[in-house]
């Protein structure tokens, strides 16, 4: 067995899973904010606790939504900042010993979803996140890529490709930059676009349930959107050529984005042809948990870690 754990910005997720994929139990609890050592105290307990229903000391994946810095150790690119800056590995290794391995979220999604997920029939896979933010994960033949910058797959902080006048300079974006694909392609981002063309504020569900009554500037506004992230996706498909492109997070659940993106690749791909299917994860937002488990790979002979 192995214990994965989902370290959110308000909620905490921990799951004890079995070698064969099965889930065996699970624990959820709020995210100490603003406070780093209690964060480590939450880890800490909720580790203990599955420790003693597997009835052995079990090793420890955890996705983090930030990184480790190579150099350094420290977390950086945390959206949860009270982490930036603190040897996260180092302190949990303290506590629990060397059983911890720490990955990006999006990086346990993309692990997920070509283990065991969408992705798992195909060689190479990179998985999308699409929600208050927009990250990505590469994965290649079942390894993890996280680059020596611990920074693989951050796709939403590279410009939107072939921008349009009125799209120049593009929303300001937290990490100091300007029209970052992560302005235009998240949620937040697709909200904040309708309102600067409409006026109305509106959620991304409340977008989609206009658009399918019929209206036009809802519609106009995922006409948009889909353009932006086919244009955004056909930059990983020049540079990686990925055999599956797996999309998570909340805007995954809008249906015409797996028929429209796909249909528009072709305008910007830098190729005759166009395949690379672009496909819905299959363990919604249970990817990120039981990608952190599947950090520890388990010895087929005999089911052991």
């Amino acid at each position: 067995m192995r214990i994965g754990i989902d370290l959110g910005g308000t909620k905490t997720e921990a799951m004890l899973m079995a070698s064969d994929g099965v889930d065996v139990k699970r624990m959820r609890v709020p995210t100490p904010r603003q406070s780093y050592a209690a964060n480590l105290d939450m880890l800490t307990a909720l580790v203990e606790q599955l420790d003693t229903q597997a009835g052995r000391t079990c090793p420890v994946g955890i996705g983090i939504p930030g990184a480790t810095s190579p150099q350094t150790g420290l977390i950086k690119n945390a959206n949860s900042t009270w982490l930036i800056g603190h040897p996260f590995l180092t302190d949990l290794e303290a506590r629990l010993g060397p059983r911890v391995r720490l990955a990006n979220d999006a990086d346990c999604f993309a692990l997920s979803e070509a283990n065991d997920g969408a992705g798992k029939d195909y060689q190479t896979v990179f998985g999308v996140i699409l929600g208050t933010g927009v990250g990505g994960g590469l994965v290649v033949n079942g390894d993890l890529v996280a680059g020596p910058n611990a920074i693989a797959g951050e796709w939403g902080h590279t410009p939107l490709p072939w921008t349009t006048a009125d799209e120049h300079p593009g929303p300001n974006c937290y990490c100091g930059k300007t029209g970052c694909i992560e302005t235009w392609c998240s949620g937040p981002g697709l909200a904040a676009d309708h309102q600067r063309t409409t006026g109305a504020t509106l959620s991304p569900e409340e977008i989609v349930a206009q658009a399918r009554q019929g209206d036009p500037d809802a519609q106009a506004t995922l006409d948009r959107h889909t353009d932006r992230l086919a244009r955004a996706l056909s930059t990983l498909i020049n540079i990686i050529d990925p055999h599956a492109i797996v999309l998570g997070g909340g805007l995954s659940e809008m249906a015409h984005l797996y028929t429209d993106v796909a249909a528009k690749l072709p305008d910007y791909v830098f190729s005759d042809t166009v395949i690379t299917p672009v496909v819905k994860n299959r363990h919604g937002a249970s990817s990120g948990i039981r990608g952190a488990a599947w950090l520890w790979p388990v010895d087929t002979d005999n089911g052991a870690i």
